[in-house]
């Protein structure tokens, strides 16, 4: 079974989006279920994790309604405010939704880089403990270090690392300060990590699979193939690629691998994390 661990789905509203910005234009439009089955006729895609792409409890539920009318959606990744003394309030607002299957914080448009450390926020991450939710960790490389102690301090909270930690990619010689920081970070037995997003990140006008390949080993020897997970971050990914070819290229990236491995990788791993229904 082929699992997408990471996409996006959405009514776009310039006012909700913020993020999507000028040169974005292609984000701008709506992405639902009707899309999502397109891909997975096309690509070969049986099943998806739905990601929360604003911070809003609205998206949150209505992420839940579509995978419950949706059965290739087979897991979402929601939000609420872990900073808040609410926090806990709003995690028992979706106790027992099944479809429900992690929280995320978008981390990476906090302007302090150790945002991750603050007391109020790991107060509230401390709420997940017990409830078997994946909290999923959304950073540019710059915030690995603090990154590293906030993992070191949650290790009942099985963790999902997004992107690879959104490396700059500006040549086939990864930055050895993120390469420290994956190895670093690997050695968390709860962190697992996402191979995706990856094109976003290059900031040349081109690229090509032996760009990234050397991001994929990086990944692949720290995590090793039962933690690593295959993910594409459509539609983001559209502003460098389209959907088939950055599959094409995880799956020849991947190709060395055994095939129990390769089943792993492309959705053995995300199943068993994420606890999703077959």
């Amino acid at each position: 079974m082929v699992i997408d661990s990471h996409h996006h789905l959405w009514r776009y509203d310039a006012s909700e989006y913020p993020w999507i910005g000028a040169g974005m234009e292609v984000l701008k439009r709506d992405f639902g279920g009707t899309d999502l089955e397109s891909l997975a006729g096309s690509d070969g895609v049986d099943g998806f994790v739905t990601v929360q792409a604003r911070q809003s409890l609205a998206e949150t539920e209505a992420l839940i309604e579509l995978a419950q009318a949706s059965p290739r959606i087979k897991g979402v990744v929601g939000w609420v405010d872990f900073a808040s003394d609410e926090v806990v309030d709003q995690l028992d607002q979706f106790s027992g939704v099944a479809a429900l299957k992690g929280m995320r914080h978008v981390v990476q448009d906090e302007p302090d880089d150790d945002f991750i450390l603050g007391a109020d926020f790991n107060r509230g991450i401390r709420r997940l403990v017990g409830r078997d939710l994946v909290y999923d960790l959304l950073i540019f490389a710059r915030q690995l270090p603090a990154t590293i102690q906030f993992a070191q301090s949650h290790v009942d909270i099985p963790m999902v690392l997004d992107h690879i930690a959104k490396p700059t990619i500006t040549s086939d010689q990864p930055d050895p300060a993120w390469v420290d920081g994956i190895k670093q970070l690997a050695q968390c037995d709860h962190v697992s990590c996402k191979f995706s997003g990856v094109a976003t990140e290059v900031q040349l006008q081109d690229w090509d699979i032996d760009l990234i390949r050397p991001y994929w080993q990086v990944v692949l020897d720290a995590f090793t193939p039962e933690r690593l997970m295959f993910g594409s971050d459509w539609p983001v990914c559209l502003l460098r690629t389209e959907y088939t070819r950055w599959k094409q290229v995880a799956e020849q990236l991947a190709a060395g691998l055994s095939r129990r491995d390769q089943e792993a990788f492309f959705g053995g791993n995300a199943s068993r994390v994420y606890q999703l229904e077959q």
